[in-house]
């Protein structure tokens, strides 16, 4: 039976992933929420008031109860009596600590001081597009009344923390009429006497604005005005297939720029209503403001990267503005963080954009992972829609930069960014594995991506591909892709999808393959050039293909042949498979010796006898060599591991090991090495 101090965090939790699943409603990880109760104090036997609130960083969407910060309301309001002031605010995030109730939950955030301090049970901070539109709007304390007559109070911009719940608190005070209020550049807050009640005034709010931006919309379009502006010619979206094959050409360059100071992986948008908005007049002046919400410019920086080219503009064109609109915006970023900064600051993070519009084309976003690169773009859209609403009803009026600055570099956000994990070894990464849906190359896929690597599991087969991606943990982490490496064609859609999912590529490994077991005589050419074209043509493609994109990035790489033992010890009835073995390793050491000068290093590894979860084995090659060994088929592994010196049967996760210390960070000054993972092959060692 559920007990009584339960109910409040069971609807707290159940009215926060309502609220939360709705993009809206709030951003994703934005906004919070909160519900107060009681609960009997285990070491008086007293009952006493608690705050049960969304702790920092946790997304409304998924919240789960070990998300929420838990703290005794009489400690957190008795704050009142030692606030510093404004000048000393950050102070009072430290004081929270001391209002815990127990262990305390998660980390309380900046706005804890909001939900305790509004005297209702319930309480929800939201970043509603439409209510951001609001905020931002040049006159938007006039249109809040307009809008919502005295039922929603106007409160001007303060940055978040204890002196803004003190404002909010005696708003609700001073406006007993009042159901929530419209926070100046930021969000809303709504509050209520039950969690349902509650809930229903965020969505008055929200919908409300809604429907308040949809008539100002659409009596603009009536009159044959945009929001926006007017389309510009020459600055339409590009069709489809032409729009991401650009976008796949442009990914490893932008990806590239924007690592300049530090590894980003990448994301790509072309959603129509980012498509609009590169296609209108007033894209320039509305970019260069920048986002408003703190959630927003915290992810997307202070404002993006805008490519002033018409969608016609050749690739080489783009890529050439690329480079000097970068070094502009390094610059110009610099002198923000100059003109702010004070001796307390924290250092410059970075000069390198988060967000580069290319009109025709969509938006790349970048992050420390896949899902922070994903999400910029997501605030950023976010960021549309609010200047779109905005510009509907009034005009787009943000913060002021400098206030912008305050929350980029404050203390706490510092403190914060501290706090978060220290990043895997192949974070950053994105690596291409062909082969990758079984055997080798479904366990090296699955060692990359564990160790912090985005993956594409490139293979013939293309539904085992996607499911490996999906074991891996779908597409933030991997994607999975169709490949012949034997086509052109195919390489090329193989490389541009890691390019359109991640930015573009890093670290290629060399696993597709196949084995047939015959003697000279009984090998026909059909089974010569089958061996070949998989192995040596197919390693060469990709290598070709990930190297041209590894080159636009500028920086470095990782190419890894699996070769077998085969390309140096002279096997019975293998001289197909072992020839082009042998064609793999040479091209280990041609495409080291060429590829050096571009920070690109290729090395090689020549396992034997990987029979467990082998697709090759399975697939007809362990019979035959059982065959030729004169060995049960069951017993070939047993067979295989008795010959070696370790004794040691080899699999798949051996060679995914090898893979690892090649491409991490140990080995760093490493390239043309043929490394043997074959549990020792006395006639195979390298000379």
């Amino acid at each position: 039976m559920t007990t009584p101090d339960q109910r409040p965090v069971e609807e707290l939790i159940a009215r926060s992933n309502r609220l939360g699943s709705d993009p809206r409603n709030t951003n994703y990880a934005g906004g919070n929420t909160s519900a107060k109760g009681t609960d009997t104090d285990p070491v008086t036997g007293q009952e006493i008031e608690l705050l049960w609130v969304k702790g920092s960083g946790g997304d409304l969407g998924t919240l789960r109860q070990t998300g929420l910060a838990v703290l005794r309301l009489d400690r957190m309001r008795a704050l009142t009596g030692v606030y510093p002031g404004v000048e000393r605010e950050d102070e009072m995030v430290a004081a929270f600590d001391y209002c815990l109730h127990g262990k305390g939950g998660a980390a309380p955030s900046i706005d804890t001081a909001m939900h305790g301090l509004v005297d209702a049970p319930h309480v929800d901070h939201l970043h509603p597009d439409s209510g951001i539109a609001l905020a931002t709007a040049a006159d938007g304390e006039a249109l809040t009344r307009e809008c919502f007559g005295d039922r929603v109070v106007w409160v001007p911009w303060r940055r978040p923390g204890f002196q803004l719940g003190l404002d909010i608190a005696e708003i609700k005070r001073a406006n007993p009429q009042a159901i929530g209020c419209v926070l100046g550049g930021h969000g809303i807050t709504a509050w209520g006497a039950t969690s349902e009640e509650c809930e229903q005034n965020s969505l008055d709010i929200i919908r409300t604005a809604e429907r308040f931006i949809e008539e100002r919309t659409a009596a603009l379009a009536a009159d044959g005005r945009h929001p926006f502006g007017a389309a510009r010619d020459g600055f339409a979206a590009l069709p489809e297939d032409e729009r991401r094959a650009k976008a796949a050409a442009l990914a490893p360059v932008i990806r590239g720029l924007a690592s300049t100071d530090a590894p980003q992986v990448g994301h790509f948008t072309d959603s129509d209503v980012v498509l609009d908005f590169l296609a209108r007049e007033k894209l320039g002046p509305l970019a260069e403001l920048g986002t408003s919400c703190p959630d927003h410019f915290l992810r997307t920086k202070v404002k993006p990267l805008v490519v002033d080219l018409p969608a016609s503009a050749p690739v080489s064109d783009v890529v050439a503005r690329l480079r000097e609109l970068h070094e502009a915006y390094r610059a110009d970023y610099a002198a923000y963080y100059e003109r702010h900064a004070d001796p307390d600051s924290p250092a410059m993070r970075g000069a390198d954009p988060a967000i580069v519009l290319v009109p025709g084309v969509g938006m790349f976003s970048f992050g420390r992972n896949k899902q922070t690169a994903r999400v910029a773009g997501e605030f950023y859209v976010n960021a549309i829609n609010v200047m779109r609403g905005a510009e509907a009803i009034s005009t787009y009026a943000p913060i002021e930069e400098s206030e912008k600055f305050r929350i980029e570099y404050w203390a706490l956000e510092e403190a914060k960014l501290q706090r978060m994990p220290k990043p895997k070894p192949l974070a950053t990464r994105v690596a291409l594995v062909t082969g990758a849906a079984s055997g080798i190359g479904k366990a090296t896929a699955t060692r990359l991506a564990a160790e912090g690597a985005c993956v594409v599991v490139a293979d013939l087969n293309e539904e085992q591909a996607s499911a490996v991606a999906e074991e891996l943990g779908g597409p933030d982490v991997a994607i999975g892709v169709r490949a012949d490496v034997t086509s052109e064609h195919d390489v090329k859609v193989a490389v541009a999808a890691a390019a359109l999912a991640f930015g573009g590529v890093d670290l290629v490994v060399n696993n597709a393959g196949l084995s047939l077991s015959k003697s000279l005589l009984e090998t026909t050419t059909k089974d010569w050039d089958l061996q070949h074209d998989v192995m040596a043509r197919g390693s060469f493609l990709v290598s070709r293909e990930a190297a041209r994109a590894m080159i636009a990035q500028g920086m470095g790489g990782d190419i890894v042949y699996i070769s077998s033992k085969n390309s140096i010890f002279a096997g019975p009835n293998n001289i197909a498979y072992s020839a082009t073995k042998a064609d793999q390793a040479h091209q280990v050491r041609l495409l080291a010796a060429e590829l050096g000068e571009h920070g690109i290093r290729v090395n090689g590894i020549n396992p034997d006898g990987v029979v467990r979860g082998s697709g090759i084995f399975a697939g007809g090659w362990g019979a035959q060599r059982a065959k030729v060994y004169g060995v049960p088929e069951e017993e070939l592994g047993k067979y295989y591991a008795g010959r070696t010196l370790l004794k040691k049967e080899v699999l798949p996760e051996h060679v995914a090991a090898a893979v690892f210390a090649l491409t991490g960070p140990d080995l760093v000054q490493t390239t043309g090495l043929h490394v043997p993972v074959d549990s020792g092959v006395a006639a195979a060692f390298l000379r």
